[in-house]
């Protein structure tokens, strides 16, 4: 017997502006030629022209499900002008999952915004929440077939994120530090004397997800959501009121915004420690990964049971994966992680799959490094030369995880 249930969906994730290069209207685009201590993301992995290659390694090896996103600087270059091209070229993207029989996970906000909605004060703008649900009522056009749609992925980074933003407009923070490299955003936050990002700086978020909800429920049959970054967080002995403290600011008051949605978007890495002064940073380690981070494959499994927990609702892992150049320890991680997702399952969470962070080698948020990807990418050539960890995942796709037992 499988600890997995039928239908269980096994994939990987990618996002639009890691993979697909030229995304010239974005704010990351401008703001990478700005920004000290940043790569500029270029063509990427040109995945735009490339996409159909990318679902089709996927398939083959045997997943199921595909997560990307759809650029809105693409669709919405300029205020209120649509591109019909982009519109199309994203609905050939979600035909060809469909031809491949794969399962279309479409995100529709990651990270990136258009550079007019940036300049115009982005999501402080008193009509931001207005010029997003337009957006969506667009994008929805598109989605006929789409199950699952990922309004906005991690909120509670992108609070963080428009806090740094801020600090560097203001001269507080002159190196900007990326969201992926795990503990730069908070160390730059700390070094630049802001607070934890508030429920003011949710609040726009939590606006705009409910907003979209609204849209796709009125236009599509799609089950809707939104993705947490969770830490996994873990009370040292006597500091629970801290870490519900910390919790509440950090992903409970996101969890708790999802109580209406479909399903809940649980996205996992590491896990950490908290004492009487906060978040306790990862001790350096020589099995720490590529970001800095602990080895804790067991973070997913605290992961799902916590957002389970708070929210009440079925769970999708919309990503986990680890930041290494040894493929053999990915596989490794990812045994455990799923071991660890499987017993949650057991103890009667609703898990419903597991997208793995990420299919290709991509660019991470300022730098080309760390690599997550199951498929590695020659960025002059653009030859995607598939992982062992590729194969292996999909081995377990094709036996619904019975090959994870010990």
């Amino acid at each position: 017997m499988s600890p997995f249930p039928d239908g269980f969906l096994w994939g990987a994730s990618t996002a639009a502006h890691q993979t697909e290069g030229s995304n010239v209207n974005s704010d990351w685009w401008l703001r990478e030629g700005m920004m000290p201590g940043t790569d500029p993301s270029g063509d990427a992995v040109d995945s735009y022209h490339r996409y159909r290659e990318d679902m089709r390694l996927l398939a083959e090896a045997g997943l199921t499900a595909y997560r990307f996103s759809i650029e809105w600087a693409r669709i919405e270059p300029k205020q209120g002008q649509f591109s019909l091209a982009e519109l199309a070229h994203y609905r050939r993207m979600i035909e060809t999952a469909l031809e491949l029989g794969i399962v279309p996970v479409v995100t529709l906000h990651h990270f990136t915004v258009p550079a007019w909605f940036a300049q115009a004060g982005g999501w402080t703008a008193p009509d931001a929440i207005d010029r997003f649900a337009a957006y969506v009522e667009r994008a929805s056009a598109i989605l006929d077939g789409v199950e699952w749609v990922v309004t906005i992925n991690e909120p509670n980074m992108l609070a963080m994120m428009t806090m740094l933003q801020e600090a560097m407009r203001d001269g507080r923070l002159s190196t900007w530090q990326s969201p992926t490299v795990d503990g730069e955003a908070e160390q730059a936050r700390i070094a630049a004397n802001l607070p934890t990002p508030t429920a003011e700086y949710a609040a726009p978020f939590i606006a705009a997800h409910h907003a979209a909800r609204e849209v796709l429920r009125r236009t599509t049959s799609a089950k809707v959501g939104w993705s947490i970054a969770d830490q996994a967080l873990e009370a040292l002995p006597g500091n629970e009121a801290k870490l519900a403290e910390i919790r509440w600011e950090a992903e409970d008051i996101y969890l708790e915004a999802a109580r209406g949605d479909d399903f809940i978007g649980v996205q996992s890495y590491s896990s950490q420690n908290v004492d009487e002064n906060g978040v306790v940073p990862h001790p350096e380690h020589p099995d720490n990964t590529l970001t800095g981070a602990a080895y804790r494959p067991d973070a997913l499994g605290i992961a799902v049971r916590h957002a389970s927990e708070v929210t009440g609702l079925p769970v999708l892992v919309t990503e986990n994966g680890i930041a290494t150049v040894d493929d053999e320890r990915r596989i490794a991680y990812t045994t455990e992680a799923l071991r660890g997702l499987a017993a949650a399952i057991d103890d009667g969470i609703d898990v419903r799959g597991y997208l793995h962070w990420s299919l290709l080698d991509n660019y991470e948020w300022g730098h080309w490094e760390p690599t997550f990807g199951l498929i590695a990418v020659d960025r002059t050539s653009f030859v995607r030369s598939p992982k062992r960890s590729l194969a292996w995942l999909g081995g377990v796709a094709r036996d619904n995880g019975r090959s994870l037992t010990p």
